[in-house]
């Protein structure tokens, strides 16, 4: 009985042995894996318990709710009717001084942009619900004529086959007393301002459709001899009465004394246009120059008018079409440019000139 005693006492003994290693183990395993790195390479130690990830999860939650209140309503690039409207409050509150289009371009974006800063936001130029609750806040809803006002169909710096045709109704109802240029100006711009108060139309020298469709209802359709009436063409001053520097290369040979410029390639007169120029207080300088710049569609930013087709020899002073000119004649003068009035002639120079050219102005 001792001996089995023992011998199961040894059994037990052994037994517990192998729990205990077991226990050792498994304690071993299970601090290993808590100092362990995980896969993500975050330290299992440092993992969020089961609680706290979901007052995290909560949290998150929140913050997803902040995101959706301030949500993207309106981007660069967008083209819809909400744009429109976007566009519309703008401009009651003067921010955007464009018509509404529906397009979200560099002009909406800028307008937002000066909204958002005016209005102490973060800027941005993108349209957030912030943004968008705010702007609503401070506008009316627009009408339907702020959203799609009346699109203008000429005006202002036009040059087109339309405008002169305008010019050419204009001008059967006596309000334009010209030859058509097809450049619409000054003396078009008067024309209709003119024609607009006779009619009780809204005078703004600018063609709407509503200017348009009383224009075509009292008039008729132009000839062609109305719309291109035939240019009375000067002579051409002989080569020999030039001026010396005239005679070599290629030359825009302009005399104060005979009102004329003659372009001249290696003494050959080649053209020969009316011009004028500058008054008493803005002089065209004499002297022998070069063309530097050239600039088809030219607007003085000093003086706020067109000066298309301008070739500038020197400084501020250039040759170029003058639509004054061509209606006024030698009446007016320049601002010390080279002003010429056949239109159709100093299209054809401006394209043979180059940069480089000479300029002759001499009396």
């Amino acid at each position: 009985m001792g001996s089995a005693f023992l011998r199961k006492s040894a059994l037990s003994r052994s037994a517990l042995s192998k729990s205990a290693l077991t226990a050792v183990a498994g304690t071993a395993v299970a601090a290993l894996l808590l100092t362990g790195c995980s896969a993500e390479g975050t330290e299992a130690s440092e993992r969020p318990s089961d609680e706290t990830s979901q007052e995290e999860g909560g949290q998150d939650g929140e913050g997803g709710d902040e995101e959706e209140q301030d949500e993207v309503l309106m981007d660069f690039g967008d083209e819809t009717d909400q744009v429109r409207e976007l566009q519309a409050r703008l401009l009651q509150l003067e921010h955007f001084a464009a018509q509404p289009t529906g397009y979200y371009g560099d002009v909406t974006l800028g307008a937002v942009s000066e909204y958002q800063r005016a209005a102490g936001m973060d800027v941005s130029g993108t349209v957030y619900r912030s943004t968008w609750d705010a702007l609503l806040g401070e506008t009316e809803d627009p009408t339907q004529e702020e959203l799609y006002p009346p699109q203008q169909l000429m005006g202002y710096g036009d040059n087109s086959d339309q405008v002169r045709e305008l010019q050419a109704r204009l001008g059967q109802l006596d309000h334009f007393t010209e030859n058509p240029t097809g450049y619409y100006g000054d003396v078009t711009t008067s024309a209709v301002l003119a024609y607009q108060q006779a009619r009780g139309i809204e005078a703004t020298g600018t063609v709407f459709q509503e200017t348009w469709d009383a224009l075509l209802g009292e008039t008729e359709a132009p000839t062609e001899e109305e719309m291109f009436p035939p240019l009375e063409i000067p002579e051409v001053e002989p080569a020999q009465e030039l001026d010396e520097r005239c005679l070599t290369g290629r030359v825009l040979c302009i005399s104060k004394t005979s009102n004329t410029l003659a372009w001249v390639i290696d003494g050959e007169v080649e053209l020969t246009v009316d011009v004028r120029f500058g008054a008493e207080e803005t002089p065209t300088r004499e002297g022998e120059f070069e063309v530097y710049w050239k600039s088809r569609n030219h607007h003085s930013t000093l003086y706020d008018s067109p000066m298309p087709y301008a070739m500038f020899f020197d400084g501020g002073q250039a040759v170029h079409y003058s639509e004054d000119f061509a209606a006024n004649g030698y009446n007016g003068a320049s601002h010390g440019c080279v002003n010429v009035r056949d239109e159709a002639a100093i299209s054809g120079l401006f394209d043979d000139v180059v940069e480089g050219d000479k300029v002759v102005v001499y009396w």
